[in-house]
């Protein structure tokens, strides 16, 4: 994106928040009858949009500072329906959710845009890529695959014993080594979710399978994996980018599933070096 085209997409997006009354401080956008909540970072130097969009149960805040905060990135960390801030219900699918940021991404007529997806957020990440949208110039996969089955310990457990299904995935999710206050944090978080939005998000999770379309994705991708990632483990990532054209593998030595909280500059690192490639390359 030139620098006229920054200015055009900024002067857009700020005039759209002041005759929606839309404040900076706490942003909303209306899509459809719900209420999206989405943290916001915008340097005015921005040469890129980077949309953050988390995973099962979670919301923005499953994405560290380092990484809503980068350099000459426009960020949006969305809180999908159903989660954080935003307003119920959620969805039962990867596509559902997978719309509610392409219209994100028209409602704010953005551009030069790389989605990034941590977990289902990655799986609804391959999605938006397989739509080959036009404003989207890349993607960057974390802590995700192409399958995604969920366990009968997960799925099954979720409505039925909600206190134990946040232990099991609590323990699934930190690397051995993560900080106990930031495993103790998370798994408060994952408490306070809607025990049906939590199950739409698994179902979801287990439903969703593009290990046969990924050749379709023709945009840059960075995949990021943990080595101690127990819910997609390495072997995910390494299948991601062997079948995906144009893509990248960036390992996080000792991540977990939550490898972005766990090792935030690592992560941040990996995301920022690929952006700077893609400013390179092709914009």
């Amino acid at each position: 994106m030139g620098h006229g085209a920054t200015n055009r997409w900024g002067i857009l997006f700020f005039a759209m928040l002041l005759v929606n009354g839309y404040t900076l401080d706490m942003p909303f956008i209306k899509l459809g009858n719900q209420d999206l909540f989405f943290a916001q970072h915008i340097p005015r130097n921005a040469k890129q949009v980077l949309i953050l969009v988390h995973g099962a149960g979670g919301s923005h805040l499953d994405w560290p500072a380092e990484v809503r905060r980068l350099p000459e990135t426009a960020v949006f960390a969305l809180d999908l329906p159903g989660h954080g801030r935003s307003s119920k219900p959620g969805r039962t699918s990867v596509s559902g959710y997978a719309q509610i940021v392409h219209e994100f991404i028209e409602t704010l007529y953005l551009e030069n845009v790389v989605v990034a997806g941590h977990s289902m957020g990655g799986a609804i990440a391959q999605t938006i890529g397989l739509r080959q949208l036009p404003q989207v110039a890349g993607l960057i996969l974390v802590g995700t695959g192409a399958r995604l089955r969920v366990t009968d310990a997960i799925l099954g457990s979720i409505l039925r014993d909600f206190d134990a299904a946040v232990q099991t995935i609590t323990q699934l999710a930190w690397a051995p080594d993560a900080p106990p206050e930031l495993v103790a944090k998370g798994k408060e978080m994952l408490a306070h979710n809607d025990p049906n939005v939590l199950f739409g998000d698994y179902n979801a999770c287990n439903q969703f399978d593009v290990m046969n379309q990924l050749g379709k994705i023709n945009v840059p991708v960075l995949v990021i994996s943990g080595t101690a990632d127990q819910l997609t483990p390495m072997k995910y990532g390494r299948y991601l980018a062997d079948n995906i054209p144009h893509a990248q593998l960036v390992t996080i030595d000792g991540g977990g599933h939550m490898m972005a909280l766990e090792q935030p500059q690592a992560v941040a690192q990996a995301i920022t070096k690929f952006l700077n490639t893609l400013k390179t390359s092709k914009h």
